[in-house]
Order: C-alpha cells, then structure tokens, then sequence
C-alpha cells in the first residue's frame, strides 16, 4: 500500500454528531458553533482573544491590514520575513502594499535572528515568524528583537496547533498569532483558521473586516428583537473572511484529541531519529531546541540528492513532499535574489517525510530504509 505524505485523521462519528446539531438547528454560518470553537481555542491555548476564519491565509492578510491602519504606516513600509514558507505568509504583506524583506534561515529553517537584525531599517515595521514544521527555532530571540527596535511581532503558526515550549503555549508574546486548520493540518477541518491578536480592541476590528465591515454580524443580531435587528452600518470596506459552523463543528472534535495526536507524532519523529541518528553524513535530521514540543506539523531531512531520493521513493510508492521551494525563486519575489545564501542551498536538499496518524513503525522504517538506500 502506498504511504502518502499527509493522510488526516477525523473521528467521524464524532465529526458528524457536531455537525449534525448544525443541521438541525439550521445553522452552518458563522455563530453558535464559532463562537464555540472561539471559546475552546481560548481556554485551550490561554489566549484572551481568538477569532475563527475561513482560513490562515485570510488570518495573515487581516493581521497585517489591522496593523497597518492601526498604527498608521504607510505604502512602501516593511515586514521582514522568511523566503522558505508557502507563499501565503509572503503575499499576505503585498495585498497591503507593503514590502517584504527577506531574511535567512538557519539550521531549525526558521528566521536566523542574525540576519533579521542586519535587515532592520528605519522603515521596518514589523517581523513575520514562521514557526516551520511546528518548529519554534530561534523564536525567543526574534521576540526579544521586537521588543529592542519596537517592531510588531506576527507569528505565523499555520504548523504550530499544539506546539507547546516549557510547557506553555507558544505565542502569547507576538502581536498577533495565525493558525491554519487546514485539511491536512495536525487540527484538520476543511479549511479554516484562527487569528488571535493580543489587543482586544484589534480583535474587535477584524471582526468586522472579517464579515464585509458590518458592525454587526447575522448571528448577533439574530438574538435581537424588534422590527430594526436587520439594522446595521458599514464602517470598513471588509472581506468575506468569515468561518462557518460545519468547519468550527470538525474543529471542536480535533481540538480535543490534538494533544494525544501530537504526542503520537512526536512518537513518529523519534521513530525516524532512531532510524538515522548513525547516519549523518548521508542524511540531517532538523533539531528541535530544548523544552520545546513541537507539533511535528512536518519531520524534514535534508541530503545531498533530494530529487533523485524523491524519485526513488515514487518508485517504492512512498509519496514524500517538498516545504517549501524558496519564494525568491518565484517571479514576483525575485527582487531579493541573492540575499539569503542559506535558503538558497537548503531549499534544494529537503525533503518532508510521510508524517500523519495512520503511519505504523513498520512504515516509518521502510520509509527510513528506502530513503538511507538512496541518500547521497
């Protein structure tokens, strides 16, 4: 049998007993079953603010239009970032006219926080951390950056759902935190995300950007009464940004179960490590700093013939993937070139490995096996 990269786990039973309360109330929209998973997210992770979304990428988009117009900066302003990410985290910044710059990355493929601070400007105005893999790298220092220059801090945490360090949340530090529940995420639903901005007023204001910049969105002013609760005003030129019932519905049972799942994973990348820990000069595994228990979103090696190894574990029907192809490399961000010598080198030698529920020891080493076959 073919061993995919990702395959999601649902509790289906339990999927469709949420989702078949929506159905019988008659309400798959946004409400009820969002503000649920709002709530669970919350006493979950510790945050004081969360608002659930179609999707991380509407997240990225949102936490950097509401600081842009929060904090007055201006066209041609910029956002320092990483170029070894899906183009989401980067494309996010040029919706708002704003200019990503590209800093390196180091051994953990997160920013190398050397490089960030050669790059900060008179005109930087805030840091994208991608935490890759569920990874939080060098994360601590980055914060401890936009504290000294007085930048903003958004934490991509697209692969972070559960990524714990010292047994804490990761995040609460940055302005702003995104997480993806995307369909093949560790906490999959359909597509839908979290965005959780540490200022209360700010939560606010996405709320409104989410749901066309209504000040009032349909679920709210259903509780009202008398003839004028279809009132409401426009206050921004927003975006159908807004999560549903059925997502939040499959959220509120992943949410339950994403501790155990990611203690599973866990298990899978110890299985891995044990398969090539003396085998170095072939294959690196990517290190994980103390305290941190990382998601495991992705278990990435890194070896000298990545596209050959790909090939060759096609042909033993093991389907691994590639995170990510360098952003410079695509046209639109090729202004950078040259400016990240270590994305550059890397990005042609990783290699994500299958990574999900469904995967057995026996799986783990055959995929390990064909791949130290192989690996140049």
């Amino acid at each position: 049998m073919a061993i995919q990269l990702f395959v999601p786990t649902f509790r289906v039973e339990e999927c469709l007993s949420e989702i078949r309360e929506c159905l019988e109330k008659g309400w798959t929209g946004m409400g009820f079953k969002t503000v649920e998973f709002e709530n669970k997210w919350k006493e979950y992770t510790g945050y004081e603010n969360a608002h659930f979304l179609n999707s991380a990428t509407a997240g990225l988009h949102l936490a950097v239009k509401v600081l842009k117009e929060q904090l007055g900066w201006t066209d041609d302003d910029e956002i320092i970032t990483t170029p070894l990410t899906f183009v989401s985290t980067n494309h996010a910044i040029l919706y708002e006219n704003l200019n990503p710059v590209f800093a390196d990355v180091d051994e953990y493929l997160c920013l190398d926080p050397a490089d960030v601070k050669s790059k900060i400007t008179a005109n930087t105005k805030a840091i994208v951390f991608v935490g890759m893999g569920g990874n939080i790298g060098r994360y601590y220092d980055i914060v401890e950056l936009c504290k000294e220059y007085d930048l903003k801090l958004i934490l991509d945490a697209a692969h972070m759902s559960g990524t714990k360090y010292a047994g804490d949340t990761v995040g609460k530090e940055a302005d702003v935190t995104v997480y993806s529940f995307q369909a093949v995420k560790n906490l999959p639903t359909g597509d839908s995300g979290m965005i959780c901005f540490k200022d209360k007023s700010y939560d606010d204001i996405v709320r409104k950007y989410s749901w066309m910049g209504i000040n009032k969105d349909t679920y709210s002013r259903s509780g009202s009464a008398g003839t004028y609760k279809w009132e409401y005003n426009v206050d921004h030129l927003g975006y159908k940004y807004n999560g549903n019932s059925i997502m939040a519905a499959m959220g509120l049972v992943g949410l339950k179960y994403l501790d155990q799942d990611n203690a599973y994973r866990r298990q899978l990348a110890t299985w891995y490590n044990n398969n090539f820990k003396e085998y170095t000069d072939k294959i690196k595994t990517i290190p994980v700093p103390d305290k941190c228990e990382t998601s495991n979103h992705l278990y990435i090696i890194e070896v000298g013939n990545r596209d050959e190894l790909l090939e060759k574990l096609n042909e033993h029907e093991i389907y691994p993937g590639v995170h990510y192809k360098n952003n410079i490399e695509y046209s639109l961000y090729d202004y950078a070139k040259d400016t990240c010598p270590n994305t550059d080198r890397i990005s042609h030698k990783i290699l994500s490995l299958p990574m999900h529920m469904r995967l057995t020891k026996a799986d783990v080493d055959y995929v390990a096996e064909i791949c130290l076959r192989y690996a140049k």
